[in-house]
């Protein structure tokens, strides 16, 4: 590898850590303010949702003037390729965190006499998954990343309770629905940005392993075959 490519390397690296930590932070005061009805902080994570826009652009830009200037092979190809991929994936994860604000303003003016799902521990696990997940990315650990694709069906499940929690509170209070749809909103963010999530960590056995496991269902039960 040349010094010059070692450099872009080294820079996309930092640049690719620098988006996943505001990402990461996104959901976290995302959650903080659905939770406390904080519609000023909810406010701030919608304003800063163009940062991780402009973030993401930045780092496509330095992706494709990799692969044009340097013509990148075996690991460091597979690399850039990931990183551009998952820089989409880790834009669309502010985006939810965007949504879950703007749900979270809602919530705040029309506050609900009580909450059909459990919001925090939903975003517990899920905060749980996306941390794994860029873990993974950071110490290339395949291990830890199967992890996060297994967590993903519990994630779907919870998401899959919720749905019928709700269904029963607008059938019980049909005059709230509309507070109670946000909280199907909430949940359905939730679910989005596990999915997300396991995309990364399946992006990462693929930087590995050079192993494509996406649409994959060996991964989940090692025992099936073909």
């Amino acid at each position: 590898m040349s010094v010059h490519l070692t450099k872009a390397i080294d820079h996309l690296k930092s640049s690719l850590l620098g988006l996943a930590s505001l990402s990461e932070e996104q959901l976290q005061r995302s959650v903080l303010a659905l939770t406390t009805f904080d519609r000023a902080l909810a406010s701030q994570v919608i304003e800063d949702d163009t940062i991780v826009d402009r973030r993401e652009v930045e780092l496509e830009e330095q992706c494709l003037q990799i692969l044009a200037l340097y013509q990148p092979v075996a690991f460091d190809l597979r690399f850039v390729i990931t990183v551009l991929k998952i820089t989409n994936d880790l834009e669309r994860i502010g985006d939810f965190a965007s949504n879950i604000a703007e749900r979270a303003i809602y919530l705040s003016d029309n506050r609900p006499s009580h909450s059909p799902i459990d919001s925090e521990a939903m975003a517990s696990k899920v905060k749980l998954m996306l941390k794994s997940s860029l873990d993974s990315l950071i110490n290339l650990n395949t291990e830890v990343a199967k992890q996060v694709c297994h967590s993903d069906l519990e994630i779907d499940q919870i998401h899959s309770d919720n749905f019928r929690k709700i269904e029963a509170c607008i059938v019980a209070e049909p005059h709230d629905v509309s507070k109670y749809t946000q909280f199907l909103s909430v949940s359905r963010c939730f679910e989005r940005i596990a999915d997300l999530a396991t995309n990364l960590a399946e992006d990462v056995i693929y930087l590995v392993d050079g192993q494509i496991v996406r649409h994959s269902d060996k991964l989940l039960d090692p025992s099936r075959k073909g």
